[in-house]
């Protein structure tokens, strides 16, 4: 079939554009976007291909925090196609709670421009479980995901994990935002954020608005073990170069049979948001202090 023969060429070309890249060099980031997860960081990532190099064709490549052992021509082959002409940076929500990835990161890039947005807490841990359910990573019900899945409470930890990326990259190079400066002025949010990183301003187009927190609308699988299933084919596919057999599925609409489909997620109870605040307080008085900013909304 021809559109199997034209996903068979784009791997052999992948291939062989991965292999020049080893024999090139790393091609390393400048910066990079850490999260948390639920952050904006889709939106970032879409609106940053248009004046950056991301890794490609996988948005996520979890290098730094999950296939170091890969070594750098496997990174680096992820931006096989990019010149000197724009600055290479990568989009990594998973980075943000990993000691690993920050150590690795520093020891090879010490220059690298950090960002990180922080979010309502309680907004943002009960939409990174709707996304993980909605994916398959996990089965459980809110309360069971919350003891079981550490990454929900950890990546919450907003205060202690920036104070470890401070220590380690200095105050220069680590940037906060608020997520709540999206919605109230979008285009100053990005302007700051690609002034900070070095990369070309960008006019933000009625769509770039649109699709701000496109997934929050997402529900629960059709069937866990369909989607799990494909997850897991989508991640050992990537760890092997094969980077393109995933683009092309996504392309094909492979995430409208797999992902979502089924009952929609209830809300959370008033009980629960207590609980969760009360278990936020804490890091978020931390927070206040050393952005010195009110986040009094957040309790």
């Amino acid at each position: 079939m021809p559109g199997n023969d034209c996903c068979a060429n784009g791997i052999t070309e992948d291939l062989a554009l991965a292999s020049a890249a080893d024999a090139a060099g790393p091609r390393l980031p400048s910066f990079f976007i850490i999260g948390p997860p639920r952050t904006g960081t889709t939106w970032l990532h879409s609106l940053l291909s248009e004046c950056a190099w991301l890794p490609h064709p996988t948005k996520e490549t979890r290098f730094f925090d999950q296939h170091y052992e890969r070594g750098l021509g496997w990174y680096s082959a992820h931006y096989r196609k990019a010149t000197a002409a724009r600055k290479i940076g990568e989009v990594a929500p998973t980075y943000f709670i990993s000691a690993p990835a920050r150590e690795r990161i520093a020891q090879l890039i010490p220059g690298a421009k950090i960002v990180c947005t922080f979010r309502n807490p309680v907004e943002r841990v009960w939409s990174l479980y709707r996304l993980k359910r909605a994916y398959g990573m996990i089965r459980w019900t809110f309360e069971e995901a919350l003891e079981r899945d550490p990454e929900l409470m950890e990546s919450s930890r907003y205060a202690f994990h920036l104070k470890e990326w401070v220590s380690s990259f200095g105050p220069g190079q680590v940037m906060v935002m608020v997520h709540e400066d999206i919605h109230a002025d979008p285009q100053s949010y990005l302007d700051k954020l690609v002034d900070f990183i070095g990369v070309p301003r960008l006019q933000l187009r009625p769509a770039h608005k649109s699709r701000l927190l496109t997934a929050e609308g997402m529900t629960q699988p059709r069937n866990y073990y369909w989607t799990r299933g494909a997850a897991l084919l989508a991640d050992w596919s990537k760890a092997r170069r094969l980077d393109s057999v995933v683009a092309a599925a996504k392309k094909w609409g492979a995430m409208n049979l797999f992902v979502g489909g089924g009952p929609s997620f209830s809300e959370l109870s008033s009980v629960q948001r207590t609980r969760l605040r009360e278990l936020f307080r804490p890091d978020i008085d931390s927070l206040e202090v050393m952005l010195n900013r009110d986040l009094s909304a957040w309790k």
